[in-house]
């Protein structure tokens, strides 16, 4: 009977060592890469809670005066049919009822007063409602109007999506200069097929030459510092965050409001403010 030579067992261990090795050392980079994210993590709501949005990271714009843009909403303040956290993520509901002469009531969340920042990396991660007069927003404008009135002290459109235009996300910042009511606002557009089923990453990398828009990690946007001073550029002071749903108004009722698909949410699953991206 032909025997095989039985294998060395000095190479067995050998082997093991070089495995535990690598996977030690897979190890330690994992650690040391989610340390270095930790550190730059500035703020964050995880929404592992359950109730009405933290008070400590939230506030609310209450009101249904069309907020500039003839919409039909009126937004509440801490009425957990337009907003609350379960299950793990915020739900902001868009609802079709009679309330305060208003034919719709929805939510406003903004981290005005609790969270502002000058520069960083701005992650949510959310799923968009869908139909005719939904209009999605998760954005940022000044802590203070350093330089006037909208749009002198800027706004940044982290994500914006109208119902009539679906799987189509819009990243844009409005200034003095570039701004929708002049018809030169600087954006893009990026499809996003999913948008309403799944949950997608809506992110911008903000420092003092230019503002990146990422969709899911990719870049598909760059607004840059043209140097010509705050009416080009008036993102050198602090912003704060804003999540919402309108209803119609100038561009997300554009096309009209279908009154049969309400309610409608915009889930969110957590939102993530770093000093500086994170690899």
């Amino acid at each position: 009977m032909l025997r095989l030579p039985k294998f060395p067992v000095f190479l067995y261990f050998r082997l093991m060592s070089s495995k535990i090795l690598v996977l030690l050392f897979s190890l330690i980079v994992f650690i040391s890469s989610s340390q270095a994210q930790q550190e730059k993590l500035v703020w964050s709501d995880e929404f592992d809670y359950e109730g009405l949005p933290d008070p400590d990271k939230w506030t609310y714009d209450v009101g249904g005066h069309g907020w500039g843009n003839n919409e039909l909403q009126y937004y509440t303040k801490e009425r957990p049919a337009n907003a609350r956290v379960e299950n793990g993520t915020l739900i902001i509901t868009a609802i079709r009822e009679d309330h305060e002469n208003m034919a719709y009531t929805s939510s406003r969340l903004l981290t005005r007063g609790k969270g502002s920042w000058q520069y960083g990396y701005f992650e949510i991660k959310a799923r968009l409602p869908k139909g005719l007069g939904t209009w999605p927003a998760i954005w940022m404008l000044p802590e203070e109007n350093q330089f006037g009135g909208w749009p002198k002290s800027g706004e940044i459109d982290i994500m914006e999506h109208v119902g009539y235009d679906p799987g189509v996300v819009h990243g844009t910042v409005h200034t003095e200069s570039f701004n929708h009511k002049i018809g030169t606002q600087v954006g893009k557009q990026k499809e996003v097929e999913d948008f309403a089923a799944a949950f997608n990453v809506y992110a911008v990398d903000w420092n003092e030459t230019k503002i990146d828009f990422y969709i899911n990690g990719e870049k598909y946007h760059t607004f840059e510092n043209t140097g010509g001073g705050p009416a080009d550029w008036p993102f050198d002071h602090p912003f704060h965050l804003i999540l919402n749903i309108a209803v119609g108004g100038d561009w997300g009722g554009a096309q009209g409001v279908d009154d049969s698909i309400w309610p409608q949410e915009m889930v969110v699953e957590y939102v993530r403010v770093y000093s500086e991206k994170p690899n």
